[in-house]
């Protein structure tokens, strides 16, 4: 789901939390974050390639339609990518983000988990289509210079003793501006606007994987005595660094990606 708004995945409001203050607990904390949101994307990626995989042919025989590019689409691919139920998939991520963002206080910790897990498993489905525009190469590379990216930012959001929240409102605004800029587009079908926004995108998405790892470090000093709401902060923590991953490598892949 291109340029999600994952503001709606915001857990909470943390203050700034003593500069330089690092205890097992917090590293623990973090740890279990990162593992949620590496797990969300590997499982991303098995169900996008799957898809892929199940709903395309390179047999002509068994071909139902053919894309302008040359792929084979299946009886089963052509009812999904060649009809309105592809919006439908497109849009599911976002229901599980929604439902995460307003009722994650009164969900148990394992319907926490469970809906992180079913919100990575449809943005699979949903990031299939990059299989349908783009060489395997290309987004291989994307992906692995999209995890240096990500890894040199968090790692910056995690150490710096910089109050990073000022950045908040800011970096809030620039996502409501691309979804708006973005829904313009569909209609307007602009290269131009496109390749902006694209790069736009990653500047935001990039921001934000900085800011959202102070907030989450910062946040776990205000759960810290609470292992429900902890366990409830590293999840959603996860989901707000998992979609900064996807919006900013889906930002790459359409700047730098080789098309089919």
């Amino acid at each position: 789901m291109a340029e999600l708004d994952k503001r709606y995945g915001r857990f909470g409001v943390a203050t700034r939390a003593e500069p330089g203050v690092m205890d097992e607990g917090l590293r623990s904390y973090m740890l279990g974050v990162y593992n949620y949101m590496a797990a969300g994307i590997v499982l991303t990626g098995i169900v996008a390639f799957l898809m892929f995989s199940m709903l395309t042919t390179t047999d002509p025989s068994l071909a139902a339609a053919k894309l302008r590019n040359g792929v084979l689409l299946t009886e089963a691919g052509k009812a999904v990518y060649a009809s309105p139920l592809m919006w439908v998939i497109v849009l599911a991520p976002l229901a599980f983000v929604l439902l995460l963002s307003f009722r994650v206080y009164s969900m148990s910790v394992g319907a926490t988990q469970l809906a992180f897990w079913a919100c990575a498993a449809v943005m699979g489905a949903s990031l299939s289509t990059i299989f349908l525009r783009y060489t395997g190469q290309s987004i291989t590379q994307i992906f692995f210079v999209t995890a240096a990216m990500f890894a040199a930012l968090s790692l910056y959001g995690y150490t710096t003793k910089k109050d990073l929240s000022g950045w908040g409102t800011f970096l809030f605004m620039g996502v409501v501006g691309l979804i708006l800029a973005s829904l313009v587009n569909i209609w307007l079908q602009s290269p131009s606007l496109y390749f902006a926004l694209s790069a736009i995108c990653v500047l935001v998405f990039a921001g934000l994987t900085a800011y959202d790892t102070q907030q989450i470090k910062d946040n776990y000093y205000q759960i810290a005595d609470d292992s429900t709401m902890l366990a409830k902060g590293a999840v959603m923590g996860a989901l707000n660094l998992y979609l900064d991953f996807i919006n900013m490598f889906q930002g790459l892949l359409a700047l730098f990606g080789s098309r089919e």
